[in-house]
């Protein structure tokens, strides 16, 4: 099957693997935990997880800072230079990375 994808299209699909694998890094251990179980459950139909699930796996996911993944990515994987106001845009004004406490 790899035999016949495009060397490109093989490495962009690694840099997305890459790029998933650190936001999902970002959670703890039990979040990874629960949200495999939860993922496990919805079978891929949100209807299938209650009102309660449905809230606790958007909070998880939230972790994961999902706007900044999108950004990221589309940063990666454009052919040509994205603009920081594009990139921002994507991200959202509350995913900015986070300035070091410099007080002392």
């Amino acid at each position: 099957m790899l035999k016949r994808l495009p060397m490109v299209e093989l490495l962009m699909a690694a840099e997305v693997i890459a790029l998933a694998k650190d936001h999902y890094e970002r959670l703890t251990i039990d979040d990874r935990r629960r949200l495999v179980s939860l993922l496990k459950t919805a079978k891929g139909r949100p209807s299938r997880l209650s009102p309660d699930q449905q809230a606790e796996l958007q909070a998880i996911v939230a972790k994961a800072a999902p706007r900044h993944f999108a950004a990221t990515a589309v940063d990666k994987l454009s052919p040509v230079p994205v603009p920081s106001s594009v990139k921002r845009r994507i991200a959202g004004r509350a995913a900015a990375p986070e300035k070091p406490d410099v007080s002392r």
